[in-house]
């Protein structure tokens, strides 16, 4: 499961727009319900509003009414590619337990948990 989730993140990246950073991410979201989402980092000339590819990922999820994240799989041009900050406590909101997987190739993939990335996320 994680290679299959993985490799939808690699081919992904291919259509990021990244004119500024040149670092192409691709993202893919497993739902509770088997559905798959991906995304990918849209940079922007004011760097603020980009947007990562976990991000896009989960928006077009919660767009088609999903909200029961479970696993998310990045990948970049350049291999390996954990969230952000701002990424962490995104998905944090959504799923403080799923697993993130990433990796250099999907043959050497490192699966932790959100909460081992952001230890203290927070809700309201």
């Amino acid at each position: 499961m994680y290679r299959e989730l993985y490799e939808k993140a690699k081919a992904a990246y291919v259509n990021a727009y990244a004119p500024y950073s040149k670092l192409h991410v691709g993202a893919a979201i497993l739902c509770g319900d088997g559905t798959v989402f991906t995304g990918v980092n849209v940079e922007n000339a004011s760097y603020g509003a980009g947007i990562c590819a976990e991000r896009s990922a989960a928006v077009t999820a919660v767009t088609q009414g999903h909200r029961d994240f479970r696993v998310i799989a990045i990948c970049s041009d350049t291999g390996e590619a954990w969230p952000c900050g701002i990424c962490r406590q995104f998905l944090y909101e959504f799923a403080p337990d799923m697993k993130v997987v990433t990796g250099n190739d999907a043959e050497h993939l490192e699966i932790l948990r959100l909460t081992e990335l952001l230890p203290k996320g927070w809700t309201l």
